[in-house]
């Protein structure tokens, strides 16, 4: 995992509808492994999520230089699937798998990432097959019915599985790995009470090293 002070932002895109409880595991998680979450927007204008919460962007979309981030998430949104007005997120997502920087998607995003045509080459997930195949989209073909699914630095889940999402983003940065990521994930996932005492052991561990540096 890269120091603290050498970690670049993490982009949080942000619009009117969009699903509070998707992303929270992930940006939690990623925030207390050092990541600054920045949320970005279309504008400086607040959004309200679907459950009423009021989110004033940190910056702009246009504000945004790819190559200066670490990971760009889209959370899932009813507006994705009524319009074109979160198309603009879809574009940037190519911008940045261009430059080699992740992107993550759920829900809803994943239709906006198909209609961008970011999902004919790769292997992909979502709500369901048929959901991605409204979009028209060429990449029917590599939809894998799974939990989440990472390829070629973009991670896509459907909506009842922010989890799952969340652990393939901090596969995909390093945050956790092995033994501790599978045991981050039965915790939050299922419940499993053992898990709690690897993630414990590997936080003494990491402290006490941190310790002696």
């Amino acid at each position: 995992m890269p120091r603290e002070s050498a970690r670049k932002p993490v982009y949080l895109a942000v619009y009117d509808t969009l699903a509070d409880w998707e992303t929270g595991h992930t940006t939690a998680y990623l925030a207390r492994a050092g990541y600054e979450i920045r949320t970005v927007g279309l504008s400086g204008d607040p959004v309200r999520s679907v459950g009423g919460l009021r989110i004033l962007p940190d910056v702009t979309l246009d504000d945004v230089r790819p190559e200066d981030a670490a990971l760009l998430i889209l959370p899932g949104a009813d507006l994705w699937d009524t319009g074109d007005e979160l198309a603009p997120f879809a574009r940037r997502a190519r911008e940045f798998l261009a430059v080699g920087v992740p992107v993550a998607a759920i829900c809803g995003a994943t239709a906006g990432l198909a209609r961008e045509g970011l999902l004919d080459d790769r292997a992909h997930t979502g709500a369901v097959s048929f959901y991605l195949a409204a979009t028209g989209y060429k990449g029917g073909d590599r939809y894998v019915d799974s939990d989440a699914v990472t390829d070629g630095g973009l991670v896509t889940a459907g909506p009842t599985d922010p989890v799952a999402f969340a652990r393939e983003v901090f596969a995909l940065l390093g945050v956790y790995e092995g033994e501790v990521l599978d045991a981050w994930y039965r915790l939050f996932h299922d419940s499993d009470a053992q898990a709690y005492e690897v993630l414990e052991a590997a936080e003494a561990t990491e402290a006490a090293q941190a310790g002696t540096r």
